[in-house]
């Protein structure tokens, strides 16, 4: 892990840069891991469904920054094991709305519940304040990520925040 921390905010970016650039490829190590486990690469989806409620697949799609067509396989997949719902959109009757089913939800808490297990015995030797700091300034990084992202990526880019995060643990509204 890098320790200098430079003293000038170009200092600072080429090295967060530097980091995470290191992050995502560990990250997409482990991702890469999950497309092994059955229903990997859909839980992306089903965790929007469940954390923003029902949307429409185009919506899911810029949501994830996935092509639509990815997103469409990976929903019939998701419908046909009964994990969600598709029924017409009543705002606008051509299109449908998905949401996920009760089962749907327990999946996504469980892969969620394995995922935070196995940060909790990464982060189970940090201090407590380090891991508060942690929290609060990746979300303070992923929040400026996003209110610049057409910057960032050329373009609107989806990736909202769900409704019941826009507080980070530990952090008062």
């Amino acid at each position: 892990m890098r320790q200098d921390q430079g003293s000038s905010a170009s200092e600072a970016a080429t090295a967060l840069g530097d980091e995470i650039q290191r992050f995502v490829r560990l990250v997409n190590a482990w991702k890469q891991r999950s497309r092994e486990d059955p229903g990997g690469g859909d839980r992306a989806l089903l965790a929007r469904l469940v954390s923003c409620g029902p949307r429409r697949a185009t919506d899911l799609a810029v949501d994830t920054m996935l092509d639509l067509s990815t997103v469409s396989r990976q929903i019939r997949s998701l419908v046909d094991r009964g994990l969600v719902d598709r029924r017409p959109d009543p705002e606008d009757r051509r299109g449908a709305l998905l949401s996920a089913t009760p089962a749907g939800v327990l999946a996504f808490e469980h892969a969620r519940d394995q995922r935070n297990q196995k940060l909790a015995r990464i982060l189970d030797a940090w201090p407590a304040e380090d891991r508060h700091q942690l929290v609060r300034l990746f979300g303070r990084l992923n929040d400026d990520f996003a209110d610049n992202r057409a910057e960032l990526f050329g373009g609107p880019v989806g990736i909202t925040t769900p409704p019941a995060a826009t507080a980070h643990p530990g952090e008062t509204t």
